[in-house]
């Protein structure tokens, strides 16, 4: 198999590369095993980095690939500046970081800043007792009278969000997992040596962040009790539906005002080294709100994306309006990530049920939204999700809401790079996870060999927003639909393109606005225009115009 690599301008010393990038996902476990063990690690990232590079992306975020007891794979963090013997060693990352530079992608890793394991050092001595040097460095609270927790805050995985601990008989606050303590951002310790963390990576060469659940980080102190969320306000953005943590107004839990003062430490951390971090909010009643709040102004977060293209239906062209007036609205000053797939979420394909022609469809849309991008490995590939049976699974999300919610192994299978193996290349050994057998005939190399494959789509729509700077960078005017059609311009400078996108399957007739336009986008099946500005719109179908003087 032979993999052209894109040609990319240099912006190596250009601090907004991140405005409009484009941002593959990894999840290290499952992308490439080097060593045998049926577990992926960096330096089988190393080796498929001229692939990723080859599909034109600005940068890859690797998620957590530290010292961890794997109790949530990674997102627990026991040593935060060590990687996890299972994907290599401290060298093998400095290898990832030469190999992406040479390649002209940058590297943004997974930072776990709200909560460590219970094995991390810092939490065997914050409870010990009550008067050591890190006592105060987790959130700890007395029972109240009756010995119960101290409040009715919950977890998302499940039951409540404390913990009895004998040691210091207090409880712990643990928004995830029971082994998950969250830390106390309110002792100003703690904020020091995580910035320490993000100053020890960004010196070995990292170029940005990831933040995970960055409106977590900080709680109320008065440990306020959170409101009833109306049940004709709850959704499963955030949490699946069989899950209670959706019947409060997370008030109290999360969401602090003050979270916004770490975030300007940590953003003045990454200023010298022209580092960019994206933040995942997770929050199913404010989500765009906080997004628009993290990332206004040059002194919070560069990027943060919400769940709005994560929920579990497919957008509808009034959908998509209203999500994209919302950000206007409130985040208007800011800059969005959008992402259709993640290492959390039912991979896309599946989620939205959709056909070929709206698998390409809605990756041109991604590519022209004002905001910068993530792509999940795989979704290149237009991967479903895999069917994973409950004696395979590994999460422990799953495992607790099993059948109802399957958890997240259905989209953390391995990746698959060619058809004619049981594991479909990722590992001579049995994988973490099985390979899915359906996955097999979608496997990078097959797709190489077909012209028409959604590879190749990803790739031409990728290229075509890195040619057009009104979509990588530019503003949009007011999205609008028109049935199941969205429509709207993005300019940057003299070049205005108008975008237009049937969200449906039924076929659509529709005039371009006034002005003299130049079709294009052939490569990714741009509806023809006709003499006088009328177009027909099939199936799934987009329309990319330039505007002219002429």
């Amino acid at each position: 198999m032979t993999t052209a690599l894109a040609t990319k301008p240099g912006n190596a010393n250009d601090k907004d590369w991140w405005r409009g990038a484009v941002i593959y996902q990894i999840y290290p476990r499952s992308y490439q095993d080097s060593n045998g063990d049926g577990i992926g690690d960096l330096l089988g990232i190393v080796q498929r980095l001229p692939y990723i590079a080859s599909l034109g992306v600005d940068a890859i975020w690797i998620s957590p690939f530290f010292m961890s007891p794997m109790k949530d794979f990674g997102y627990d963090v026991s040593d935060y500046c060590d990687v996890d013997p299972m994907f290599g060693s401290l060298a093998d990352f400095d290898a990832v970081i030469e190999t992406a530079h040479s390649l002209g992608v940058k590297v943004m890793i997974d930072l776990v800043l709200s909560h460590t394991s219970d094995q991390h050092p810092w939490f065997a001595e914050s409870r010990a007792n009550k008067i050591n040097d890190k006592a105060n460095w987790y959130v700890w609270a007395d029972p109240k009278p009756d010995g119960t927790a101290p409040n009715n805050w919950l977890s998302i995985f499940g039951g409540s969000g404390w913990q009895w601990d004998a040691r210091r008989e207090q409880y712990y606050m643990h928004n995830f997992l029971v082994s998950q303590p969250d830390l106390n951002f309110h002792e100003p310790a703690v904020q020091e040596a995580l910035l320490d963390v993000g100053r020890f990576w960004l010196n070995r060469g990292v170029d940005g962040f990831r933040l995970d659940t960055i409106n977590f980080y900080m709680h109320d102190e008065q440990l306020r009790d959170n409101p009833a969320l109306p049940p004709e306000r709850r959704n499963a953005n955030t949490a699946p539906a069989v899950n209670p943590y959706n019947h409060q107004e997370h008030l109290y839990d999360k969401n602090h005002p003050k979270n916004v003062e770490f975030l300007r430490r940590l953003r003045a951390v990454m200023e010298p080294f022209g580092a960019a971090a994206v933040g995942e909010v997770g929050d199913s009643q404010r989500g765009l709100e906080i997004l628009g709040e993290y990332t206004r102004g040059d002194d919070l977060m560069q990027m943060c994306y919400a769940f709005e293209f994560l929920a579990a239906d497919i957008p509808t062209a009034d959908r998509i309006v209203e999500v994209m007036e919302e950000v206007d609205t409130v985040a208007g000053e800011g800059w969005a990530c959008w992402a259709f797939s993640n290492h959390d979420v039912v991979r896309h394909a599946t989620r939205w049920n959709l056909a070929p022609g709206a698998q390409r469809m809605f990756t041109t849309l991604i590519m022209c939204l004002r905001g910068s991008v993530c792509i999940y490995q795989g979704e290149e590939l237009g991967l479903p999700e895999a069917e994973v049976a409950f004696e395979d699974l590994q999460d422990p999300y799953g495992i607790e809401f099993w059948p109802e919610f399957k958890g997240r192994d259905g989209c953390r299978t391995p990746m698959v790079w060619t058809p004619n193996s049981q594991n479909g290349g990722f590992s001579d050994a049995k994988p973490w996870l099985p390979v899915a057998s359906e996955h097999l005939p979608l496997a990078v190399s097959a797709q190489e060999d077909e012209p028409g494959a959604l590879l190749h789509h990803y790739r031409k729509a990728i290229a075509f927003r890195r040619a057009h700077s009104a979509l990588s960078q530019g503003s949009h005017d007011k999205l609008r639909a028109k049935g199941d059609v969205i429509y709207f311009t993005r300019t940057d400078g003299e070049q205005t393109i108008f975008c237009a996108f049937n969200v449906s399957e039924t076929p659509s007739d529709f005039d371009l606005p006034d002005g003299n336009w130049i079709p294009i986008g052939a490569e990714l099946g741009s509806a023809h225009v006709s003499a006088d500005g009328r177009l027909h719109l099939g199936p799934w179908q987009v329309c990319l115009a330039l505007k002219t003087d002429i």
